[in-house]
């Protein structure tokens, strides 16, 4: 079952094309990372998905009554406003002393409600942000770099309680992520993202991939590759999209943006 889907994407900034012609689709159930250097789309892609882009050529579609969890790149909070944690897992929609505090348990920090929001370290607010995400019984999990600024530890665990809950909820997962190598393990599906798809496929696939390793500056290694992946979609927008394998060269085309 395909929870989102993007035929043929294209979003502009003025008159900058950040996205151009992006194909995506993230089924029931999946782990998809995305993943770029800065400036790349990943974001715009994120914020086009879940409806606050919006597309200057293409389409977005959503399953009916789709139910999203997000986790947003960064939240500032002031700190001479007081916010509780336990307000704040109530905003917008009001929950339960029960519910908030067996959603801060799963996500392995309880006993925090009554904590100033503004006094959270890092790997703190990132559990407390998925703690409200999760509250919304959300079909996709959207998460947007939500690792920035953890340590390595803070990262993997963080990665790990991702996978816990998808395999507890059924959750898909969307992520965006500056390193692949980080969510290598917790990633189904990766998709190479600069202003287009450049390629994508399995973690392993991808990070072997001539166009990731010239992005990050990695090396070819040698000759252009040739490596096998999935398409979601046809190449003929006007058609309906399919899913096949085939061999495919990965070359970098210039981001738009």
């Amino acid at each position: 079952m395909t929870l989102i889907e993007a035929r043929g994407l294209s979003v502009r900034h003025g008159g900058v094309t950040v996205l151009k012609n992006v194909d995506f689709a993230i089924r029931k159930g999946e782990i998809v990372t995305v993943v770029g250097p800065n400036g790349s789309g990943k974001s715009t892609l994120i914020r086009a998905l879940i409806g606050l882009e919006p597309a200057a050529e293409g389409r977005v579609e959503r399953s009916a009554g789709l139910g999203i969890g997000y986790v947003p790149q960064r939240l500032h909070i002031d700190a001479a406003l007081p916010m509780t944690v336990r307000r704040f897992l109530s905003l917008p929609r009001r929950v339960s002393d029960a519910e908030a505090e067996a959603a801060l348990a799963r996500t392995g920090v309880p006993g925090i409600g009554a904590q100033q929001m503004a006094g959270l370290s890092g790997g703190q607010l990132q559990r407390v942000l998925l703690a409200r995400a999760l509250l919304v019984r959300p079909e996709i999990l959207i998460l947007d770099e939500p690792t920035q600024g953890l340590d390595q530890p803070g990262i993997a665990a963080f990665y790990l309680l991702v996978e816990e809950v998808r395999a507890e909820t059924g959750a898909a997962v969307l992520m965006v992520s500056h390193d692949l190598h980080v969510v290598m393990s917790a990633s189904d599906r990766v998709i190479c993202l600069n202003g287009h798809v450049c390629c994508e496929g399995a973690p392993q696939v991808v990070s072997a991939a001539p166009e990731y390793r010239a992005l990050f500056g990695l090396g070819t290694g040698g000759a252009l590759a040739l490596y096998r992946h999935t398409h979601d979609h046809d190449h003929d927008h006007g058609g309906h999209g399919h899913a096949h394998d085939h061999d495919h060269s990965c070359r970098h085309e210039g981001a738009d943006a």
